[in-house]
């Protein structure tokens, strides 16, 4: 079964490897889907979802070893603050659940920022949009199919 965001990069013809794994509750950190995907924690991408005072909803996807860094995404977004969406209200604002959130596809197209190592990243991972899916593609393909913007916002 294709999720909506492999049905993206298809259409624009962009390579992805689909990496299925057994997921639980207490396991959906991205460090653990690294360990269960095989590739390093730095380079499986988890997409956050954050409110700004100025412009609203925002996603951002940093490596699964870092910290979302605010301040500095409030600054490159435009807001002077910005904090994380609560996760019951992940699901109704991007029509994915906490664990499954893409960087593709989501209901809305929100304002997305990407930490800027992935443009150097040759195979990065992000969810496929549903748990226990990842998507393997290339940074630059990554940044080529969401229309990225790039910046230094992990920690």
């Amino acid at each position: 079964m294709k999720t909506i965001a492999a049905r993206i990069l298809d259409q624009m013809k962009i390579p992805y490897e689909i990496r299925t794994y057994e997921w639980s509750e207490e396991e959906m950190d991205a460090v653990s889907v690294a360990r269960k995907i095989g590739l390093p924690p730095e380079q499986v991408f988890k997409t956050l979802v954050v409110r700004g005072d100025r412009t609203g909803v925002l996603v951002a996807s940093i490596p699964g070893n870092a910290e979302l860094d605010l301040k500095r995404l409030a600054a490159v977004s435009g807001n002077k603050k910005v904090e994380m969406v609560p996760v019951k209200e992940i699901q109704g604002l991007t029509g994915y659940i906490r664990g499954g959130v893409s960087p593709l596809g989501m209901k809305k197209q929100y304002p997305y920022y990407l930490d800027q190592t992935a443009e150097i990243v040759e195979r990065l991972a992000v969810s496929a949009g549903q748990r226990g899916l990842q998507l393997i593609l290339s940074g630059p393909d990554l940044i080529r199919a969401t229309g990225a913007k790039l910046a230094d916002i992990a920690r």
